[in-house]
């Protein structure tokens, strides 16, 4: 009989999805709330926070409680994940709900403790932890449970998380604090540099599904941008190519190509054979960037292949490891498993 109580979690930088047991993904909504400044109310949570950044009167703030991969805002972490947990559960359930909650590769003890701390006082009874990447695998239909070696590079919005996964756990892990959320702020940044033009994080994301690339286009594509000049103050509307956004988006690019490669040199001779043989598992919003696997493709000489839904694997990993939670608890998956206190 199933436990439709039972929740996953994918606690991501920019976006939030849940997972129902024997419903699947019912939730996938921004990271964001809204509160005011004056009487630390809340006034928005999710979609509704985010249509405000940047749009807000002076008193209400609009931020992201979670940074990196990790809570940064306790307070208003928690206060997020109650709202989540009651809106995908709805008002019809009674006990407290097992959820499995995703974090990044890197994170410390104290981190998960916070994430633990935070899930039980939203109403989460046993709390399980899993790493971002081995989710991401399970989701995206790998089986880990054999002895052979698959890497897993899930390009988040606050981290980069890679995995060599081998019988069920993680051989060697490595996460970096540079993903989906640095390819905007470095398109700012060269926005403001370049054209002298300030724009705002909506925009900035927009350019990057547009036009922005990782790996030159066959064809130059552009889009019109509005910002505000930095010397006149008065808007400016400019026409930005993929050559500008291969520019900007350069750095953190390359960073992450560096890290997968440093990955591959400290990986163990047999499995390396694996991976070249298999290839490489991309997910993560941030891997849907266009030419990511093309970039990482001429650095490594190895195959890349793109989850087939990269957005929602590690949510889909969280569901199918409730789904076989008896599984996944001889492995090494949930390692770090432990109860929530309450």
């Amino acid at each position: 009989m199933f436990r439709f109580r039972d929740i996953g979690i994918d606690l991501g930088t920019a976006t939030i999805l849940v997972y129902v047991r024997g419903k699947g993904i019912v939730l996938k909504e921004p990271s964001v709330i809204s509160k005011d400044k004056n009487t630390n109310a809340i006034l928005a949570v999710g979609e509704e926070a985010r249509k405000m950044l940047g749009r807000t009167p002076g008193n209400i703030v609009a931020i992201r409680p979670l940074s990196d991969g990790v809570i940064s805002d306790y307070e208003s972490t928690l206060t997020m994940l109650k709202y989540f947990i009651k809106k995908a559960t709805g008002r019809r359930w009674f006990g407290k709900p097992r959820v499995v909650i995703c974090v990044p590769s890197g994170v410390t003890e104290v981190e998960k403790r916070a994430v633990l701390e935070a899930a039980a006082e939203a109403g989460a009874g046993k709390t399980y932890i899993i790493e971002e990447a081995i989710a991401a695998a399970i989701g995206s239909g790998l089986d880990i449970s054999k002895a052979l070696g698959n890497m897993v590079v899930d390009v988040g919005g606050g981290t980069t998380d890679i995995a060599v996964i081998s019988l069920g756990g993680a051989v060697l892990t490595e996460s970096i604090k540079i993903a989906g959320n640095d390819f905007d702020e470095n398109v700012i940044r060269y926005m403001r540099r370049k054209h002298n033009i300030l724009i705002g994080e909506r925009t900035a994301e927009e350019l990057k599904i547009k036009v922005g690339c990782a790996y030159p286009r066959p064809e130059i594509v552009s889009m019109d941008v509005t910002g505000r000049n930095m010397v006149s103050g008065l808007p400016k509307t400019i026409t930005v190519t993929s050559e500008d956004m291969l520019e900007a988006l350069a750095e953190p690019v390359s960073a992450i190509v560096e890290t997968v490669c440093s990955a591959l040199e400290r990986t163990p001779p047999e499995l390396s054979s694996d991976i070249c043989e298999q290839g490489i598992l991309l997910t993560g919003g941030g891997s849907l960037l266009y030419g990511m696997d093309k970039a990482i493709f001429e650095r490594t000489k190895i195959p890349i292949y793109l989850a087939e839904d990269a957005i929602s694997a590690v949510a889909l990993g969280t569901g199918r490891a409730l789904e076989s939670l008896d599984i996944y608890n001889r492995t090494a998956v949930f390692e770090q498993r432990k109860q929530a206190a309450r």
